[in-house]
């Protein structure tokens, strides 16, 4: 019961500046699983470009959102790139 308790409480707390970093961390360790993320930009890039060659290419809104996950996606494949997979894992890990 205590550990319930213990559980809702945390739930219902507002997360604070401290949360960031094992937030981002969880993340980053999240996505190594999911696949190799320095291939994820390309992934996006030609994902996009056949989609550009349809109707809903057409609309401008949509068009931003595309350029700013591509700029997303490679400026965390581009941070990461100087460490290794076991690198960042072994980062991830000694950081929960």
């Amino acid at each position: 019961m205590c550990l319930i308790f213990s559980i809702m409480l945390k739930e219902n707390q507002k997360p604070t500046h401290r949360d960031v970093v094992p937030s981002v961390i969880n993340f980053l360790s999240d996505e190594l699983f999911e696949g190799d993320y320095k291939e994820q930009p390309l992934y996006l890039q030609e994902i996009f470009e056949l989609l550009m060659h349809t109707e809903f290419g057409d609309d401008i809104n949509l068009r931003q959102k595309i350029l700013s996950c591509l700029r997303t996606s490679r400026n965390l494949a581009e941070t990461l790139s100087p460490f290794s997979e076991k690198q960042i894992q072994k980062a991830c890990v000694s950081n929960r």
